[in-house]
């Protein structure tokens, strides 16, 4: 993502709450030290956080948009990440102090949607967990939620859910860390019932498994977020040189770097927010070659000529795109 903490209107919040929420994921409260109004956000928004080894992460509000005076994080303990959810569980106690940028919403309601169907996996369930609260004030409009963990243990907010305000809106599914368990996601998107738009958040093998399975919705109605790196390198990776088009300017994209992260280090401005294939703002007019797609939003009619430069990479040797 661009740097959020550098946006104005970042801010020094004070943690008032942390608990472990189910085994691995702790939910931090931020509030302001004067105890005054923060940001207003919309559901499924999320905040940029500087963890206190240094590194900046993003995560989704889940409390009811609603409240003014606090935020709330869900952090997954990633232990092959680098280190980011790690810090800030070991290292941030309440009464501390984190830097957090404004909101930003890749993710919203559609607004005019009467229906929603929800699948979340693991930690995917916190950008939903607002939305379901800001749709309970609206009961005009239906939603489902489709969870999927490992097991009780593993699932966050599972209390809540079962409570009064979600009764007969959600199904929990625990496969128990085994693939052949999987949920049957076929039955859930074989129709597209009135007219709902799909949210999907979790791990990209649930994304993507949604994903080959609704291309008969309209593809303004799916909706994804990912809560994991994009797959960022593969075994046969291999540079490439991208062509802007407009410049003229050629240059090589590394092994383990992106065409974003390369255009960045030369001085260019380009437009970003998730960085891991879902959200589209770094949509880019492919002009030559042969693109290695490796990301959630573009429909296969579209692969021919555009590109997600966040996370996609070149199969031919040189590409041209129309920067």
């Amino acid at each position: 993502m661009t740097d959020q903490l550098s946006a104005p209107g970042t801010m020094t919040l004070q943690v008032t709450r942390k608990d472990e929420i189910a085994r691995g994921i702790d939910l931090f409260e931020l509030r302001r030290p004067d105890g005054g109004e923060l940001p207003p956000f919309t559901a499924g928004a999320h905040v940029a956080i500087k963890a206190p080894n240094g590194l900046i992460r993003k995560y989704s509000l889940c409390n009811d948009p609603a409240e003014r005076g606090r935020y709330q994080i869900a952090v997954k303990r990633e232990e092959a990440g680098r280190g980011g959810s790690i810090s800030l569980i070991e290292q941030v106690k309440p009464g501390d102090a984190l830097i957090v940028s404004p909101p930003v919403n890749d993710f919203e309601l559609a607004r005019n949607a009467q229906a929603f169907l929800f699948i979340a996996g693991g930690i995917g369930i916190t950008p939903i967990m607002a939305m379901m609260r800001t749709l309970n004030a609206t009961p005009a409009k239906q939603y489902k939620l489709y969870y999927c963990t490992r097991s009780p243990e593993f699932t966050a907010f599972r209390e809540e859910l079962a409570g009064r305000d979600f009764e007969g809106k959600v199904i929990i599914h625990h496969d128990g860390g085994d693939p052949a368990r999987a949920l049957d996601i076929w039955p859930i998107v074989e129709e597209r019932k009135n007219r709902a738009h799909l949210y999907c958040c979790g791990p990209r093998p649930l994304m993507q498994a949604v994903r080959d399975m609704t291309g008969h919705w309209s593809s303004a109605a799916i909706h994804m977020e990912a809560f994991s790196e994009a797959e960022r390198q593969k075994p046969d990776d291999k540079p490439f040189t991208v062509t802007l088009a407009k410049s003229g300017e050629s240059f090589e994209v590394p092994v383990g770097v992106t065409i974003l992260e390369t255009m960045r280090a030369r001085g260019h401005e380009v437009p970003s927010s998730c960085e891991s294939g879902t959200c589209g703002t770094c949509r880019t007019k492919l002009l030559a070659g042969e693109a290695d797609h490796r990301d959630l939003v573009l429909a296969e009619q579209e692969r021919a000529d555009q590109i997600m430069i966040c996370v996609s990479r070149a199969r031919s040797s040189d590409i041209v795109i129309d920067r």
